[in-house]
């Protein structure tokens, strides 16, 4: 599942955004939606790769039974996304960059599952050496 967040996150560097990936899985596997984050090509600060991933996952009935996959560990606004639509499951590629909402979510009894992935570490941390300001920007220190 990873991959697939993975993947989006190298096709938004690939874009000239900021690396960060997700998808939203059902608990067979099945693959729902994918996204990125898309907040410098379409100058929308709204467009985390969570909430990208959701919006392309399309309406469900229900969101108790999915597994959020991201490359990062979520900020505060796509921790509050994950708790509002009661998702259970997020797998984490990696938390070491950012830490995000992790304990928040893990205290609101949401189950993180943080892969610490060389990978994603690698490639956000380029990336964040690369360009401070923007990154700051994204995650609202800016």
């Amino acid at each position: 599942m990873l991959a697939v967040a993975l993947a989006e996150a190298k096709a938004g560097l690939a874009e000239g955004g900021i690396p960060i990936g997700a998808a939203i899985f059902d608990q067979s596997g099945k693959l729902l939606g994918k996204g990125h984050n898309r907040r410098i090509q379409q100058d929308d600060p709204s467009i985390h790769g969570e909430t990208d991933a959701f919006r392309n996952a399309g309406r469900q009935t229900s969101y108790r039974d999915k597994i959020m996959v991201t490359t990062l560990a979520p900020c505060w606004y796509c921790s509050g996304l994950v708790r509002q639509f009661n998702i259970p499951v997020v797998v984490v590629g990696e938390s070491v960059n950012f830490s995000g909402g992790v304990d928040w979510l893990r205290d609101h009894g949401v189950e993180v599952i943080d892969l610490a992935s060389q990978e994603c570490i690698a490639l956000l941390g380029e990336y964040i050496h690369s360009n401070p300001a923007i990154w700051n920007e994204d995650i609202g220190e800016g």
